[in-house]
């Protein structure tokens, strides 16, 4: 009985606005295949370079230099394999995770899973409400509390795409992700840090676990925690066993379905190799600007004073580029690029929960008002304080 529910709510598509409506090519050519299929990798990866990662990336740079480049290293092929068996669910069953759950499982459980992820999901876009109005603070010197209630109007944003179809959406997503990856590179080629430490801190050490030194009211062993905590995100599994879903294939093919799940896995490991460099650059460019001491305060807002500050940096050639300004403004934009492409996969996210839980269906701009009204609640209460974001 329990497996004739699991298969007939097969038949409910998940986000049926856009469920097999990019079709793919029927070629052999490995690269076409590819093209074809990329593109949810990248909302994916987005969840994994949130502005939630940046701060865990820049403390952990500042505190322990290059130490915790091992744990970025395996937190990164954890989430590789995860969203691999996430896509796999969804292409084979042709339900998204929300759906096997609820298939699985009674109304009432069902509902109280589905509380506790839009509880998780809201958590997550208090970070992009942080770092979307401390980016326009930045750029454009706007006080907190009136950044912070403009952040609300990305919902505009979302109507837009959502007009231009999925496809789109997907490019778009990509290039704000090239956007970052670029910006911060850039930055660490001018930092000139030692890349022979770079490589040999990819190998785990015992210096991990430990619970001293304390630096910045931080051990090497919170820090980890701290780096896994920002870089497994559970609600990404439920979004990619979905938008794996938007490629039209013939489920009665069993090559197209291998295909579909082979050429899915690449595109999401692509990307989050991409998400895992931005991560590595993050806390170079946290070790690099903050080893020497100079710098007091931790936050977002204390990286872009170094980025602006001559006095505090030591290479010759990072100076006469910081003198420009620009390094201070790549990383402001840098920072807005991530917290609107989290806007995008926040909102999908919780489309497809809400669908999959407890099957009610509510219009993108209508979620993505409500979810982001609750968020910046907090948010305003602490930019009312008078305090900045210690982010």
């Amino acid at each position: 009985m329990e497996d004739h529910s699991f298969i007939s709510y097969a038949n409910g598509k998940s986000l049926v606005e856009i469920n097999s409506t990019i079709p793919v090519p029927r070629t052999r050519n490995f690269f076409r295949m590819l093209l074809a299929y990329t593109g949810p990798g990248a909302l994916v990866a987005v969840g994994y370079m949130d502005p939630g990662n940046w701060a865990a990336s820049i403390n952990g740079g500042q505190s322990f230099n290059y130490l915790l480049i091992s744990t970025i290293l395996i937190s990164s092929l954890m989430a590789m394999l995860l969203q691999y068996m996430a896509a796999k669910l969804g292409i084979v069953t042709q339900m998204d995770l929300a759906q096997a759950i609820r298939a699985r499982t009674s109304k009432r459980l069902s509902f109280i899973l589905w509380i506790i992820i839009e509880l998780a999901i809201m958590a997550t876009d208090v970070a992009e409400v942080i770092g979307a109005a401390i980016a326009l603070n930045l750029l454009f010197k706007i006080p907190l509390v009136i950044a912070t209630f403009i952040t609300v109007f990305d919902v505009l944003l979302l109507l837009l795409l959502s007009k231009v179809g999925f496809r789109k959406i997907e490019a778009l997503v990509s290039c704000l992700i090239m956007v970052i990856l670029l910006v911060f590179t850039y930055q660490v080629m001018l930092e000139n840090p030692n890349w022979k430490n770079i490589f040999l801190s990819a190998l785990p050490s015992p210096e991990l676990v430990a619970q001293h030194p304390v630096v910045n009211g931080l051990s090497p062993l919170t820090g980890n925690l701290g780096i896994i905590g920002a870089t497994v995100m559970p609600h990404n599994f439920y979004l990619h066993s979905s938008i794996c879903q938007t490629r039209k294939i013939n489920h009665d093919d069993l090559t197209a379905v291998q295909n579909a799940v082979r050429f899915t896995t690449w595109d999401s490991n692509i990307q989050l190799i991409i998400a895992f460099f931005v991560n590595v650059l993050l806390l170079i460019m946290g070790a690099a600007v903050f080893k020497s001491g100079a710098v007091k305060d931790s936050s977002f807002f204390g990286l872009y004073d170094a980025l602006s500050n001559t006095t505090m940096l030591n290479n010759p050639i990072l100076i006469s580029v910081a003198k420009t300004g620009i390094l201070s403004v790549l990383f402001a934009v840098a920072l807005l690029a991530s917290g609107q492409n989290s806007t995008i996969t926040g909102t999908l996210t919780g489309q497809v929960v809400m669908e999959g839980f407890i099957h009610l269906k509510m219009p993108l701009w209508a979620r993505r008002l409500f979810t982001r009204l609750l968020s910046v609640i907090p948010v305003i209460m602490c930019a009312y304080d008078g305090k900045r974001f210690n982010f």
